[in-house]
């Protein structure tokens, strides 16, 4: 019989018979020797076909695997090949469904995964958390006789620990399913589940159940979880039983947990942890003694955060800046001025460059403390490091809290250091100078600026425009607005806005017009601000037609006339003892759906009081309790002129400054 091997199957042919057999005793030859195959084979029958030359066998055949390779304790090694080509196959973009592809493979190879081999490959799959978790699920279901233990069940939290995936719930799930297959974990088991969030006392109560016994790290892992949790007393707790069991942390833990004690206030406690760290040789670093500075600051245990310090240094920390803000920190909030300034030299000369935050302490307590005049002295030690945006922010913050002077000599030394100036902190001068009425200097920075490089826009000009109406310096306004124009600085509407209500102040009714006019030749669209500014200026200099004819032409452009426009004209008619015509504006003004407020009341309320028309005022008064509006000290002022003229009375509610509202007849 003949076999002739092809792909997988040989073919098995019977030789003829010989024409005359050989003798026993004759010698067989090398060459008639049977052919010893290297490679041995295991098959089936598939097909026995007879022929003239004999009959012929079809065998399928297949290699047998080679053994499992094991280490020197006897348990089963990955299979590297195996290992990569699996997950090259998941890996693979060009399959839709990897994992049957997957099963194919390994179904052709006769082969299945170990669990150390599936682990492998969840390792390699990182960081693709869906793909291992898919096939983590595939591995337990698909792959004949497979079962995970505690060490791919491992794998698998470990990846989704390192990812963004570090869910609880899907935590809690790899639980249940451990449970439901009766697979036990061990002390990484429990110490990645406590990392992933999961309760701390499942993760105690499974450790219970798997007969295991908690080690140094599990108790660090329980500590921490408790403090990312903000349960600092339980985390106290832990640290205290894992402290009797002979167990210690490691600089981060340690430092973890100071912050949590000091951050809670457990100022004892921290101190407590402060020592066991030292006695358990663990050094501490500049983080644990800023902490400890700042909880001792902030108890007022003044004594106590500098001995902190002294020691810091003499153990040779670096004293960076978050160190330094700490100390100068709690020297502020202890009122320990002379110290603190002392402090912010020593951290000069250690080339340690204050920020915002130093100089927002430094503010702080000399404001509190009455004594913003030593900032002087302050800048005068940090001169070599005020550089324009410290300046700048010192002149806003200054500016804020309204010190106006200390943020002048801050400019000015800015202005002295620095070519280049800081534009928020120009503006925020600017504005310290109009509120203060200083509307000499405002327009002497205004016009200053271009020499550092500040580029004036409109906004600033509006700024020193409304400070000069207030103080009615008209004829500054004139000028400066010629300078605006020359500058090439367009105005707009809020431009005109201020302009016309200043001039419109002084009585100055022909250049509101002009400035008017000008703006609607400028195209420069006014708004109802504008329309209120100029119909206030004519009807308060008696052009009453003029002024209702402005009113009328606001509404036929489309301009919805508000609180204000109405209040203006009623005043207006009042003023001039108009009052029918006050009370028809009253009227259209209810009938547009514009609510009046406690002013539109109180200005008809006078111009009825004085024609005399007591009845109407007092139905007036009604309507306006009726509107819930509350009356205020000028309405009662008019309500008692009213009560002089009449011989009624009337309850009305007046504040008392003892027993607040109370009803009194007048």
């Amino acid at each position: 019989m003949s076999v002739t091997h092809v792909g997988s199957c040989l073919w098995v042919r019977a030789p003829p018979q010989a024409a005359a057999p050989r003798a026993q005793s004759a010698q067989t030859t090398p060459a008639e020797m049977p052919r010893r195959l290297a490679t041995t084979y295991s098959g089936r029958i598939a097909a026995a076909t007879a022929s003239p030359s004999g009959p012929s066998l079809t065998v399928t055949v297949s290699p047998t695997p080679p053994p499992t390779p094991i280490d020197a304790r006897g348990f089963p090694l990955p299979r590297r090949h195996l290992v990569c080509a699996v997950a090259r196959i998941l890996r693979s973009p060009a399959s839709p469904s990897p994992l049957l592809d997957l099963a194919d493979y390994l179904a052709s190879l006769r082969v299945t995964l170990t669990t150390v081999e599936a682990s492998e490959v969840i390792k390699a799959l990182a960081p693709d958390t869906a793909l291992a978790l898919g096939f983590f699920r595939f591995a337990a279901t698909s792959l004949p006789g497979f079962r995970h233990d505690a060490f791919s069940y491992n794998r698998i939290l470990s990846l989704l620990f390192r990812s963004s995936r570090d869910d609880p719930a899907v935590a809690a799930r790899l639980v249940a399913e451990m449970e439901r297959d009766g697979v036990y974990g061990n002390i990484s088991t429990v110490n990645l589940l406590v990392g992933m969030g999961v309760e701390v006392g499942r993760c105690l109560e499974l450790a219970k159940k798997w007969g295991l016994r908690l080690n140094g790290y599990t108790y660090k892992c329980i500590v921490q979880a408790h403090l990312r949790s903000r349960e600092v007393c339980k985390g106290f707790e832990m640290y205290e039983k894992m402290r009797r069991k002979g167990y210690k942390l490691d600089i981060f833990a340690y430092n973890m947990l100071l912050h949590a004690l000091a951050k809670a206030g457990m100022v004892d406690q921290a101190y407590q942890v402060f020592e066991d760290m030292k006695q358990n040789n663990c050094e501490p670093d500049a983080y644990t003694y800023t902490v400890l500075i700042k909880m001792s600051g902030n108890a007022g245990k003044t004594t106590k955060f500098l001995s902190l310090f002294e020691e810091m240094v003499s153990r040779g920390c670096v004293i960076n800046l978050i160190a330094y803000n700490t100390v100068i920190e709690a020297l502020g909030k202890n009122k320990m001025v002379d110290k603190m300034i002392f402090m912010v030299s020593n951290m000069i000369e250690n080339g340690c460059q204050p920020n915002e935050f130093t100089y927002s302490v430094i503010l702080d307590v000399l404001a509190t403390g009455g004594q913003l005049h030593r900032l002087n002295e302050v800048l005068d030690i940090c001169s070599g490091h005020l550089n324009r945006s410290i300046c700048s922010y010192l002149v806003k913050s200054l500016c804020k809290s309204g010190h106006a002077n200390e943020a002048h000599n801050v400019f000015c030394r800015m202005w002295s250091y620095h070519e280049k100036g800081d534009q928020d902190a120009f503006v925020s001068m600017l504005e310290v100078l109009c509120n203060a009425e200083k509307t000499a200097e405002a327009m002497d920075l205004l016009h200053l600026m271009p020499e550092k490089g500040i580029v004036t826009d409109v906004g600033m000009y509006n700024m020193v425009f409304s400070a000069l109406g207030k103080v009615k310096q008209m004829s500054f306004i004139s000028n400066l607005y010629d300078k605006m124009k020359a500058n090439g600085v367009v105005p707009n509407v809020f431009t005109y806005n201020i302009m016309i209500s200043s001039f419109g102040r002084v009585g100055l009714v022909e250049k509101a017009r002009e400035l008017f006019e000008e703006m609607e030749a400028n195209s420069c669209k006014p708004d109802v601000i504008t329309y209120n500014s100029l119909i206030n200026c004519l009807g308060k200099n008696g052009d009453l037609d003029e002024a209702h004819m402005l009113f009328k032409e606001m509404q036929e452009k489309g301009y919805d006339p508000d609180v204000f426009t109405y209040s203006i004209l009623i005043e207006c008619f009042g003023k001039f003892n108009k009052v029918d015509m006050a009370c028809n504006l009253f009227d259209e003004m209810i009938a547009e759906g514009c609510v009046p407020n406690i002013v539109t009341y109180n200005i008809l309320l006078d111009c009825l009081e004085r024609r005399g028309k007591i009845e109407e005022a007092h139905k007036l008064y009604e309507t306006l309790k009726q509107q819930g509006l509350a009356p205020d000290s000028i309405t009662y002022s008019i309500l008692e002129r009213l009560e002089s003229r009449s011989q009624q009375t009337v309850r009305i509610r007046r504040p008392s400054r003892n027993t607040g509202w109370v009803v009194s007849p007048v």
